[in-house]
């Protein structure tokens, strides 16, 4: 990728007018770790006003450099400076943009500034079993598939699996070579 498509910024106040039509999607949700809430409006703009203000994780607006508009928020939660170690997560909430691979853009900029500009040694992503499209999102950006959680979500009136994998900075760097 010689030309970025996308890029991240900090989230803002009026971000939550997107992502409450995002919470709100059951097939959104369907592919996502996280339980289904119900969101009204108010709720939305606590959320994203206290994740402008998180000292803890990082939560940044997916935007489109050709019209800043906003497609998707991405992740690096649970962070621990003594492993040096972060979870991510994604969620491109504008359906429009699934499949053209945007998450794999995301991924690797949000992995170049946990990477080289914060000093993370290691990230993990769960991704729900079933969900194969994010599972070749972490095979093309180098995961390693390190296991299986079973049964470790109830959604849908059932539980499932969760696989576990990770990405080491060393790995990483040689990855990102490929897409320039």
């Amino acid at each position: 990728m010689k030309t970025w498509r996308i890029y991240l910024r900090a989230l803002q106040s009026d971000d939550y007018k997107n992502t409450i039509n995002w919470r709100n999607d059951d097939e959104i949700w369907s592919m996502l770790v996280g339980p289904k809430h119900f969101v009204s409006p108010d709720y939305e703009k606590k959320w994203v006003e206290e994740a402008i203000f998180d000292k803890i994780n990082i939560r940044l607006a997916i935007c489109l450099k050709k019209n800043n508009e906003h497609i998707g928020n991405i992740y690096l939660n649970e962070i621990d400076w003594i492993n040096r170690s972060a979870v991510a997560g994604i969620l491109i909430g504008d359906k429009r943009y699934w499949g053209g691979g945007y998450a794999v853009e995301a991924y690797l900029l949000l992995f170049s500034f946990a990477f080289l500009d914060r000093g993370l040694h290691r990230i993990s992503m769960p991704i729900l079993e079933y969900n194969t499209k994010s599972q070749s999102v972490a095979e093309k950006l180098g995961g390693i598939r390190e296991g299986l959680l079973r049964e470790a979500v109830y959604k849908n009136g059932k539980y499932h699996n969760i696989v576990i994998f990770s990405f080491l900075k060393d790995e990483f760097i040689e990855i990102k070579k490929q897409y320039g």
